[in-house]
């Protein structure tokens, strides 16, 4: 079936935007023109692509089928463009990283302020989404790579991984707990307590869950946050005892403990993952490198 591309173009701007209004704004035509673009697609495909209300638009689930294709696509074609307007001497351009909010704070500012001074003019957009969600991000080509905590359950073997560096998580409790200091507690004794965890789907929580599971023991959550950074100002004051990496925690942290365990967890990895389907752009092979040389 031959498809005029065209008509992908305009779907990939509603289905994004969810307005035919902002479509039209965006692809410089009418409404009245994108409007008829869709119909003929719809046509084509004989399937309805969109529901349409008087003051929303919706995708339907063979829309979203086709957007989940359509996406990685249409940002292929975009880096493609981006890459051939690079400067070889990366006097122009443009590096889009997708990584955690934890990450980003804890482990990649400095890489972002030495890559910012040797390359100044590369314009750095950082997107902040969980690790998990992160990997959604880098299949479709909107960023063009991401750092991860490793496992993650969304990569697979489209995608490539270069470890960075070990590190270890740990529990830690506020002075509420400190009764705690003189034990060595199990897995089985910590699910007793009352424990703060991240939100569901993300790959910390995840590992998490899989220790306990591992060992027979069932995890309830006391409270589910969305930062580690609350994580860890909810055990100063009491709540609970929380489940952070320890790269996250200060040196000359004094409001804290680390639980004592009778089992040492398992370190995990900081790891840059690409999509072996996307070339890796000039400003990505240079940051990566910044990050592989201190490593």
């Amino acid at each position: 079936m031959e498809i005029n591309l065209e008509l992908y173009k305009v779907f990939y701007q509603v289905a994004t935007q969810l307005s035919f209004s902002k479509a039209s704004k965006s692809l410089f035509i009418s409404q009245s023109a994108v409007s008829q673009a869709i119909k003929t697609l719809e046509e084509k495909l004989d399937t309805t692509l969109f529901i349409r209300s008087t003051k929303k638009v919706y995708l339907t689930p063979k829309g979203k089928l086709l957007l989940d294709h359509i996406e990685p696509a249409i940002n292929l074609i975009r880096n493609g463009q981006l890459s051939l307007l690079e400067s070889p001497s990366l006097s122009k351009g443009k590096l889009h990283i997708g990584a955690s909010d934890t990450i980003c704070k804890y482990y990649l500012i400095p890489y972002l302020k030495e890559f910012h001074q040797s390359y100044p003019n590369i314009h750095l957009q950082v997107t902040n989404r969980t690790s998990i969600a992160c990997v959604k991000l880098l299949k479709q080509g909107s960023v063009d790579f991401i750092v991860t905590n490793l496992p993650n359950k969304a990569i697979d073997n489209d995608l490539q991984i270069i470890p960075t560096i070990n590190f270890n998580d740990v529990f830690i409790a506020g002075k509420a707990f400190s009764q705690l200091k003189e034990y060595k507690l199990s897995y089985l004794d910590l699910a007793q307590q009352p424990i703060l965890m991240l939100e569901k789907n993300t790959s910390t929580t995840d590992y998490l869950n899989q220790l306990f599971e591992e060992r027979g023991v069932h995890l309830t959550p006391s409270v589910e946050l969305g930062s580690i950074d609350l994580l860890v100002d909810l055990a100063k004051i009491g709540l609970g005892i929380s489940f952070v990496p320890e790269y996250c925690l200060s040196e000359n942290e004094s409001e804290l403990f680390k639980i004592n365990l009778s089992e040492t967890l398992p370190s995990r990895q900081l790891a840059i993952v690409t999509n072996r389907k996307t070339p890796l752009s000039l400003a990505s092979q240079k940051f990566i490198e910044i990050v592989a040389q201190a490593t």
